[in-house]
């Protein structure tokens, strides 16, 4: 058969082309038909949305405000420039220099110093104080209060500014009424976590975002879910590159919702006042000096507290030092940041109303004699104030060494006599706890420690609550568990310049560190040794003398309302239960206590107050620490009433404290000229309880010492 012509194949690759040209046109057709008429809308839609960016829109966070609706935390409006870091990281190295550079002029700030807050905590070349701590998915703020012509260029000329937001964000305020600080008590905020984030991404969270700032301590983060408010979402068209076209203004847009406001007990009359005082008060003890060392005193901390001794309702707490709350707003730099925990500067972020922990001293006194009463001891008990007691081959001495014979308890507590309590603490060690190994015995003035709250937590509504600790048998034992090791090879290895008396005590530690002396029972008894506690704690348990025996949880908050003026949520005191200890004993203490400013070791410094009026109890304290200077108490109420103040290393307890609380009084009741004026007081309706007897009715339930001495400035 013969071959197809040359012409005729040429012919046939033809057709075949045109044939597979025509298919291929016919198919494009086809699809392009059904991109554009049969799903055109559906691709339409899907582009449209491609273009379009969901913005969140912070809620403005909720107030705080005083028992009296004075603002304590308020919101200020402030334009906050952020960069989009991924939106940044698509572009070329050269653009993103130059977004950069135009960022660093409308911020007024480095180059360097913006991607050193680009950066994420923990990464490589990081800054702690300077990196973002927040979601890596959320623009990062670089800038805030920046000018509103600048703020108002990045949004006008978004092809300058590709990935950089402008907005006008909610920062926190501080209106300081009456000068207020309030630090510890409100706390701070600080950018959410991206693994907070996710796990309230996972719980179903929705009051939070990437962006987000959580209260971090004090009512900030104890309240923070009621005070943080829902945020809301708009949406905003956006080019390929991430910049802002325009306000797309969907159906689906969500409005924020603010926080709710907080309401709290504190008084910021009051407030101001405590918060001169003490600061005051450690001022004048750092120009007085030590009679014993000669040297001034170190006064290098110090607390007040004033509650209500009816609800446990705290209506001041103060602490020193203290530090500026607006230095956590818009992000805290590293220098600051340590200065807040620097121990040269004294802590400053440490609260120590209810962190700091203490050895109480003759504030103790009141609690162990309540103690012996359920225990043995009769309001008729004479035990000899000696100038000492020797126990064991150590003679523990009396203030000053001074002596008023065989006296009664009430007595005791108004001069506070250390040897007197001395020989209850030795007597029950004697007849319950001699066995110094024996974890188990009996300890009526332990008891009674624990049964007014001490050693736990008041359950206060601040985070971060110091538990305080009673040194007793069991203390002691774990204690010796845990450091055994440590002190018997500083015995064996001491290093080079090890004193003499740490030599001795880590000899004797290691042999027989768990054993409960004589000297630990008479040291327990008046508030020395190893115990320690809050100012707070001491208040909540004088409030207890005060109301007959009822422990409150402090509380702060007292109702939460809404952005509407809805009362959201009450909170009531809350009891937690009652002292275990004799109502008799109660009683006693608490008419013995109204001596101490009348003949006792305040007397001194309540001349010509109104005390037929204002009926005060109170105790002064010095508490002792080894190599330390001894720490001010002085401790005090009435029946609506409880103020503490403390000074760490500050000297004797009325002596250095005793002006402070008194002024204190004097505000709370408005006495003038030593008359109650209830105009004046700073808190309206606040008069003493009409209808109690005065003091000249008391006088054969507390007569006067025979001498007609009276004591000061000791505890």
């Amino acid at each position: 058969m013969n071959a197809p012509a040359p012409d005729a194949r040429s012919r046939l690759r033809l057709v075949v082309v045109q044939a597979l040209v025509f298919s291929l046109f016919a198919t494009l057709l086809v699809r392009l038909w059904y991109l554009q008429v049969a799903t055109g809308e559906e691709y339409a839609a899907q582009a449209a949305s491609q273009s379009v960016r969901e913005v969140v829109v912070q809620p403005a966070r909720g107030l705080i405000v005083d028992d009296q609706g004075r603002p304590l935390v308020t919101n200020r409006t402030s334009w906050v420039v952020s960069i989009d870091r991924g939106t940044l990281a698509k572009m070329p190295q050269n653009e993103q220099r130059a977004v950069l550079r135009r960022v660093s002029k409308v911020t007024q700030q480095g180059v360097a110093a913006i991607k050193a807050k680009l950066r994420t905590c923990g990464e490589a070349g990081s800054k702690a104080g300077v990196c973002w701590n927040g979601s890596p998915i959320q623009p990062v703020p670089v800038a805030l209060d920046v000018r509103q012509p600048d703020a108002l260029r990045v949004l006008e000329q978004p092809e300058d500014f590709p990935g950089v937001l402008a907005v006008q964000e909610s920062l926190r305020a501080y209106p300081r009424p009456f000068g207020v600080n309030l630090a510890h008590v409100l706390g701070y905020l600080s950018p959410i976590t991206g693994d907070e984030f996710d796990k309230a991404d996972e719980d179903g969270d929705r009051s939070v975002n990437g962006a987000s700032v959580v209260g971090r301590a004090g009512v900030e983060k104890e309240y923070d879910a009621w005070l943080r408010g829902m945020p809301g979402y708009r949406s905003v068209a956006v080019d390929s590159m991430g910049r802002v076209l325009d306000d797309a203004g969907t159906d689906t847009d969500v409005a924020a919702q603010p926080g709710d406001t907080l309401v709290t007990s504190i008084d910021a009359k009051v407030q101001g006042l405590v918060e001169r005082q003490l600061a005051a008060t450690i001022k004048r003890a750092r120009a007085t000096k030590d009679p014993v060392t000669k040297r001034n005193y170190v006064a290098d901390s110090g607390a007040a507290v004033v509650m209500e001794a009816q609800t446990g309702r705290i209506v001041a707490m103060a602490s020193q030092p203290t530090y500026d709350p607006e230095v956590w707003v818009g992000g805290i730099s590293k220098a600051e940041l340590n200065t807040l925990y620097s121990e040269k500067a004294g802590t400053p972020l440490l609260g120590r109303a209810t962190q700091g922990q203490f050895a109480p001293g003759s504030t103790w006194k009141p609690f162990m004699t309540a103690g012996a009463l359920s225990n043995g001891y009769s309001e008729d008990t004479l035990l000899n104030c000696s100038s000492y007691l020797r126990v064991g081959n150590r003679d523990f001495k009396n203030y000053e060494s001074g002596a008023y014979g065989f006296i009664s308890f009430a007595r005791a507590l108004e001069v506070s006599c250390n040897t007197f309590f001395y020989r209850v603490g030795l007597n029950y060690w004697q007849r319950f706890g001699s066995d110094v190994g024996d974890v188990d015995a009996k300890d009526p003035l332990v008891e009674a420690a624990k049964a007014f709250g001490f050693g736990r937590e008041t359950g206060i509504d601040l985070p971060g609550e110091a538990s305080g600790r009673i040194a007793d048998r069991v203390w002691k034992r774990e204690y010796y568990e845990a450091m055994k090791d440590y002190y018997c090879d500083l015995s064996k290895n001491p290093p080079k310049g090890t004193s003499d008396f740490l030599r001795r005590f880590s000899r004797e530690f290691c042999i027989e560190g768990y054993a409960y002396r004589a000297g630990d029972a008479v040291n327990f008894a008046i508030g020395q040794g190893d115990t320690i506690l809050t100012p707070l704690q001491l208040a909540r348990a004088y409030a207890a003398l005060s109301n007959g025996g009822t422990l409150y949880a402090p509380r702060v908050a007292k109702a939460v309302v809404s952005s509407d003026g809805t009362v959201l949520k009450r909170f009531a005191p809350k009891a937690q239960g009652t002292v275990d200890v004799t109502k008799a004993s109660l009683k006693y203490v608490d008419t013995a206590l109204k001596g101490v400013p009348l003949q006792g070791t305040l007397a001194w410094k309540f001349p010509g107050f109104p005390l037929d009026q204002v009926h005060l109890r109170g105790k002064t304290g010095s508490a002792e620490v080894y190599g330390k200077q001894s720490t001010s108490w002085v401790a005090t109420y009435d029946e609506n009433y409880v103020v503490v103040m403390m000074v760490s290393q500050g000297g004797t307890g009325s002596g250095t404290s005793g002006e402070a609380v008194r002024a204190i009084w004097e505000t709370l009741y408005g006495v003038r000229d030593g008359v109650v004026d209830p105009k004046s007081a700073a808190i309206p309706g606040t008069v003493p309880p009409a209808g109690l007897p005065t003091f000249a009715d008391d006088g054969a339930i507390l007569p006067p010492s025979r001498s007609g001495r009276r004591t000061g400035g000791q505890g």
